[in-house]
């Protein structure tokens, strides 16, 4: 006999999150468990919990592969964008970009033009932590020779690392709030551009103030040269050449083609100009589509950057968020979530309520988890409901999630993006995060501008 489906008290629900919650801080922050491991023991928990409610495992398992099954679109991306971002290695594109961007630099443009260098650059490879860990560092040294405070620079580099990983569409975190919300990579640019542009142009303002009383100092020219001599070893570096994958990428996207398609013809771009300009052997660029190597320049952090792209390199990014998505179809499917939203959340009526709501449960997730995928993931599933009661279009609660996550896990030291950054550029987030000034100041703008009702789409996709 058939046992009947039963929904779970709110005690339950509460215990089966505060559960996960613990599970993930605990084992992330003091025992050092990794990630993967810890969504593991919580799909084990969330499924006890669902059989206790007498889903049986064939229940638990089709909860698990319909959520994975919503996300393969995005899951084809995260597969494509480890080959766009190898392939933007090996056709100089990345390269260029660093050769001719720190051309620009002078000491009384050095904060805002450091924050535009730190924007183009994490927009293009989409990762943040490649930017702090190569032009972040080369910035750094640049700073301390010209007496600027290494905690301004740090800001500076930081909230432009933070721009570009949030807007750029080769960011995971960018791919997985879109995924796990349930709209398109572009709709969910979109969305943030309305409060993402208005926040960098507020901090962009501050660093020109505040860098017009470096001016008079001077560029160690040396060691700027010796990066773009290394770069120019190793790259032909004619930019007419070398930014047409990005070109491309970027004439598709207005096209309004999709992301998939984009992504593809930029990758055959770029493996025809490494083969035919880059003069590289064309099994060794193929060869990086799967795992790159890094490069041999004789600098280290530029080495690394080089280095960095392929299926392989997607391969942490892509099976934690298998698994969170699997734990999240379990969460949401067997209403545990939806127990926690008749009770507190749905009581939210007003929109720039639900917003900052959204927001501030990112960042209490940062600091409880210490990591912003598994809060992306989880916020997506909690809010989903009520954004879609109140009919917001869902880029907005991808937006808002992404605002409370991916903006403020730079902020919280014991993060994991905290501590690198904090261990790359040798400062202590607590002093550099004063001046992260887009960081602290994108979640306000999009508060603020939710209060005025600017920018909130209406409808459900």
């Amino acid at each position: 006999m058939t046992k009947s489906l039963r929904e779970p008290s709110l005690l339950q629900a509460l215990i089966c999150i505060v559960g996960i919650f613990l599970t993930i801080a605990l084992g992330l922050l003091l025992v050092g468990i990794s990630i993967h491991i810890l969504v593991f023991l919580c799909i084990i928990w969330v499924s006890i919990h669902a059989a206790y409610l007498n889903y049986s495992y064939t229940d638990i398992q089709r909860m698990m592969s319909d959520s994975i099954h919503h996300a393969l679109p995005a899951i084809y991306i995260f597969i494509l964008m480890g080959m766009v971002i190898a392939s933007f290695m090996y056709s100089g594109t990345i390269a260029s970009l660093i050769y001719y961007g720190l051309s620009l630099l002078t000491p009384s443009i050095f904060l805002p033009v450091g924050l535009i260098l730190c924007c183009l650059m994490s927009i293009v490879t989409g990762t943040s932590w490649g930017t702090v860990g190569t032009i972040g560092v080369v910035l750094m040294g640049i700073a301390d020779a010209i007496h600027i405070p290494i905690f301004l620079a740090a800001g500076m580099i930081v909230s432009g690392a933070t721009f570009g990983d949030k807007l750029s569409p080769l960011s995971d975190t960018t791919n997985l709030a879109a995924m796990t919300a349930g709209v398109g990579l572009y709709q969910h640019i979109y969305a943030m551009v309305y409060t993402t542009l208005p926040s960098l142009i507020l901090a962009l303002g501050l660093f020109s103030v505040i860098g017009l009383q470096f001016a008079g100092s001077t560029i160690p020219i040396e060691q700027i040269s010796e990066i773009q001599i290394a770069l120019a070893s190793l790259f032909h570096l004619d930019l007419w050449i070398t930014l047409l994958p990005l070109v491309c990428m970027l004439v598709l996207s207005l096209l309004r083609f999709s992301p998939a398609i984009c992504m593809t013809c930029s990758i055959v771009t770029a493996v025809i100009i490494s083969i035919l300009y880059q003069d590289r052997p064309i099994v060794e660029v193929l060869n990086a589509l799967w795992l790159n190597t890094p490069a041999n320049t004789g600098i280290e952090n530029i080495d690394a950057l080089l280095g960095r792209g392929g299926i392989y390199n997607m391969a942490w990014t892509l099976i934690l968020s298998i698994m969170a998505l699997a734990l999240g179809g379990v969460l949401y499917q067997a209403k545990f979530l939806a127990v926690l939203i008749n009770s507190f959340i749905n009581k939210i009526r007003r929109f720039s309520t639900l917003v900052a709501t959204t927001i501030t449960a990112g960042f209490v997730s940062n600091l409880g988890m210490g990591e912003a995928y598994i809060s992306i993931i989880l916020n997506c599933q909690l809010f989903k409901a009520l954004y879609t009661k109140l009919d917001l279009h869902h880029a907005i609660l991808s937006r808002s999630v992404e605002e409370g996550t991916t903006v403020t896990t730079p902020l919280i030291p014991w993060t994991t993006a905290g501590a690198f950054y904090a261990a790359t550029l040798s400062v202590a987030v607590l002093d550099y995060a004063p001046y992260a000034f887009f960081n602290l100041l994108n979640p306000i703008v999009s508060v603020l501008m939710a209060i005025f009702g600017i920018g909130l789409l209406r409808g459900q996709r």
